[in-house]
């Protein structure tokens, strides 16, 4: 079963750390730690029942709590589908934000990381250019540079 435990927002990767550590030392029934991509202050905890969860996550700090309803596989199934992007930018694009805090910006990559879908832009029509890294879903390509 599938349980969602309520943490500190930004210390999700650090508290699954922590509590792999805790389970091989453990002798409770404790499967597997998942930190979900875009689920903030919330990891989830596979165990084989209810009360082994509680008491695994007990005296951790940062741990506020195990939600009282478990996780359905399907729920669980949504969470983790990986997305797809359908474009494919590559270094010397020139591509425009479409959300953030530089909305309308367009931008000049420099470098492009598909195992985080991040990419490193120089911000174009700025006094002092600076390289911004960004989520690739945060963007649209206005010019592909020609492949030689």
């Amino acid at each position: 079963m599938f349980f969602v435990v309520k943490v500190t927002i930004g210390q999700e990767s650090i508290i699954s750390n922590i509590l792999q550590n805790k389970a091989a030392k453990s002798d409770l029934p404790i499967y597997s730690i998942l930190v979900v991509d875009g689920l903030k202050g919330y990891i989830i905890v596979e165990a084989e029942d209810e009360v082994a969860c509680r008491q695994f996550v007990t005296k951790t700090n940062n741990i506020k709590g195990v939600l009282n309803k478990p996780l359905s596989t399907e729920e669980l199934s949504k969470m983790i589908v990986s997305k797809s992007y359908n474009q494919e930018v590559g270094v010397g694009d020139i591509v425009e934000f479409t959300s953030g805090p530089f909305r309308g910006y367009k931008a000049k990559v420099l470098k492009v990381d598909d195992s985080k879908n991040d990419i490193t832009v120089e911000l174009m029509d700025v006094v002092v250019p600076i390289p911004v890294t960004a989520k690739i879903n945060t963007t649209k390509i206005i010019s592909k540079v020609e492949k030689s």
